[in-house]
């Protein structure tokens, strides 16, 4: 049975954010801005439906979904574009595929105690966020 994500997590840190954002095609200013922001995530878990806060004082964005179900997600907030997304779980891992514009693209979540692990990936980048649980 995969883990219960449900919880309110703050950032801890992150790696190779700029170089993502770049491969994003974000422009360079917003890339700076981005780089400098400390997000926070908040994960309800309900059964077969999710919703994925990520909160910041520059915007916030937020997935709600159905597991194993694809979906237009629009990316507009992030980088303008629009992909066909399906989030399911593998093993104790909470993987996103995005179809879209640029290859290899998506996500994982993942636990590791009470931090929450993001591993973000778009062609050949891979950027790493961890959380920290603190409700």
């Amino acid at each position: 049975m995969p883990p219960n994500l449900t919880g309110y997590y703050q950032f801890v840190s992150q790696d190779n954010m700029e170089n993502y954002l770049r491969v994003l095609d974000i422009n360079v200013a917003l890339r700076k801005l981005v780089c400098l922001l400390k997000p926070d995530k908040e994960i309800i878990h309900h059964g077969n439906h999710m919703t994925i806060r990520t909160l910041t004082s520059l915007r916030n964005y937020i997935m709600d979904f159905d597991l194993g179900s694809e979906f237009e997600e629009d990316l507009g907030p992030v980088d303008g574009r629009k992909c066909q997304t399906v989030v399911d779980w593998k093993g104790d891992e909470l993987v996103c595929e995005q179809r879209g514009e640029k290859k290899n693209r998506g996500w994982k979540h993942w636990l590791e105690g009470d931090r929450l692990h993001l591993r973000m990936t778009a062609e050949d980048e891979v950027c790493v966020q961890v959380f920290q649980k603190v409700k």
